[in-house]
């Protein structure tokens, strides 16, 4: 798609991408076999591949038992996949996702997810995913874009825009059991690196730090007191601590 201009390529850019928005936009009248053998004629997919093509996409998004069934009568989550699988007929090179997994149910949702995954990883297809569903942004996205009012606000991978944004870290601390009691001393004495009292559930002690810089120092603190620190966990933030920062919110 480099070098290609929208407005006067209109045609060259449309045979490069595909695209799924929320609603499916089915005709819900004919059959799957039959919607995506339109769609075929449509992107200009050879006639002798259009057959082969059709009966591979329906069997891969698991609707060849009901290819020739009207799409009037399909769940959700089947004419969800069935839209996907027109998106993908002519094998794009882009994709566009608008909230692919809107109203579906679990299991659904997880196979939209897989779909979507095996295109980025086994086939190269370049993914473009809006959604407001932060989890499966964090689950399915090498890179994401938060965007404001049409304003471009933030953009990195999780993991960049997580360290950028919030800046309290919560971990894990196991020492030996025998030693919780100096534990919580000892960590009540830095209110500077561990923020409000850790929190105990069995042996585990849960804290929240005031930045993932302040883990080497917190551990050299407890072996100099003589802890027997068996693990030291850190829990990664996830894409709403993100929203949240960047919208004001408590981080």
């Amino acid at each position: 798609m480099l070098g290609l201009d929208p407005q006067t390529e209109g045609p060259a850019v449309r045979a490069q991408t595909g695209v799924l928005t929320e609603t499916p936009s089915l005709d819900e009248r004919l059959t799957a076999r039959d919607n995506l053998s339109f769609y075929a004629d449509l992107y200009n997919v050879p006639r002798t591949d259009v057959r082969k093509r059709v009966r591979s996409f329906l069997t891969e998004f698991e609707l060849a038992e009901r290819a020739d069934e009207k799409v009037g009568g399909y769940s959700k989550g089947m004419k969800q996949r069935l839209a996907l699988a027109r998106a993908l007929l002519h094998k794009p090179e882009v994709l566009f996702l608008d909230e692919p997994t809107a109203a579906l149910d679990p299991v659904a949702a997880r196979h939209v997810h897989t779909l979507v995954d095996n295109l980025a990883r086994r086939e190269g297809c370049t993914v473009f995913l809006c959604t407001h569903n932060l989890v499966e942004a964090q689950k399915l996205c090498d890179r994401v874009a938060v965007m404001e009012h049409g304003r471009l606000v933030a953009l990195g991978t999780p993991s960049d825009l997580t360290r950028q944004y919030v800046k309290r870290l919560d971990v894990d601390l196991e020492v030996d059991p025998v030693q919780i009691e100096l534990a919580l001393h000892t960590l009540g004495e830095f209110p500077q690196l561990v923020i409000g009292p850790p929190k105990q559930e069995k042996d585990i002690l849960t804290m929240t730090l005031s930045g993932r810089e302040t883990i080497p120092e917190l551990l050299s603190i407890l072996v100099q007191k003589g802890l027997r620190v068996y693990r030291l966990a850190p829990q990664e933030a996830n894409l709403e601590e993100v929203y949240f920062a960047l919208n004001g919110g408590a981080q």
